[in-house]
């Protein structure tokens, strides 16, 4: 990788840029049938609904519509928005993301030290409690923060890895064996991707966000393209099919728990179907304890200290 470029020094995400390409790309999916409207002529100039179908749709005027496409979204209502919103057939994930950059929180011009990510000790003790079933919590960019022991026995020991290594986007997209943990790789990157750039629309001055998609933007051609379509997406609920080389292939049902003190952890469990296979792989997993444990996740990496828990 000797010819790839360097990664430049992160910079504060652009909002004014961010609205207009999720604009335009929300606009370039949708077609005139897909709206109800007719479609004049064979050949049209630009993928999906022009903007003036698109203005007609919401009930705006076509300038007031370009301006704020090109990323001028002062003092826009949030009538307007939802009327845009509809149009485009945004999800509730995507309208959400369209007003945090349309209508940024207003935030004190002094910059915050970056926020130490805890968890309470009461979390670590309910994930320990978990026996059986492998469980994770997640903060700021998919940062993996604490888990349990199932969920190194599934995933691997994320402590050995140094803590700024323990994020999911950085696994999924670095990591050639979480390629094969995956069996189907490609949800799984398009998720963690969909996960960050709805981070992203609420928090486009975290420094260490613009240095994680600068990082992975130069090192995954993968990465690039799939941050390239503007695709948001809420952490939710869902089955992964993992491949474990002592429990066989795992089908593995998702929850993920929003945790009220604090809005950017997430805590995250998996199962499986009571009398299932993959129940039986679990129950095998859980009755090797740490011998289970996956270390080949990260031969050939940096260890640091096992001090995720």
């Amino acid at each position: 990788m000797d010819d790839q470029p360097e990664a430049a020094s992160p910079e504060p995400l652009d909002r004014r840029a961010e609205l207009s390409e999720f604009l335009r790309t929300r606009r370039a999916r949708l077609q005139p049938q897909d709206v109800g409207l007719p479609e004049f002529g064979r050949h049209r100039r630009v993928p999906g609904l022009r903007r003036e179908e698109l203005a007609q749709l919401a009930g705006v005027s076509v300038a007031y519509y370009t301006r704020l496409e090109q990323g001028n979204g002062r003092n826009v209502s949030a009538e307007v928005l939802d009327a845009i919103a509809r149009a485009l057939r945004l999800t509730d994930a995507e309208h959400a993301h369209l007003t945090h950059l349309a209508r940024p929180a207003r935030h004190k011009k002094k910059r915050r030290p970056a926020r130490v990510q805890r968890v309470r000790t009461g979390l670590l003790y309910l994930l320990d409690s978990m026996e059986g079933i492998p469980a994770y919590v997640t903060g700021a960019r998919s940062d993996i923060l604490a888990w349990n022991p199932m969920a190194a026995a599934v995933f691997g020991d994320w402590g050995a890895l140094p803590p700024a290594e323990r994020n999911w986007a950085r696994l999924v997209f670095l990591s050639p064996a979480y390629r094969d943990l995956f069996v189907h790789w490609d949800s799984k990157a398009s998720d963690m991707v969909s996960y960050l750039r709805l981070y992203a629309g609420c928090h486009p001055d975290d420094p260490e966000l613009s240095a994680l998609v600068g990082e992975l933007s130069v090192k995954s051609d993968e990465f690039r393209r799939l941050w390239a379509t503007h695709n948001v997406k809420e952490k939710g609920h869902g089955t992964k099919l993992v491949r474990h080389p002592l429990a066989g292939e795992l089908t593995l049902a998702y929850e993920t728990l929003n945790l009220p003190d604090d809005e950017e952890q997430h805590l995250v469990t998996y199962h499986a179907e009571p009398g299932s296979e993959s129940a039986g792989g679990l129950r095998l997993l859980a009755s090797w304890g740490a011998d289970a444990v996956r270390m080949d996740l990260f031969d050939g990496a940096e260890r640091g200290p096992a001090d995720g828990r």
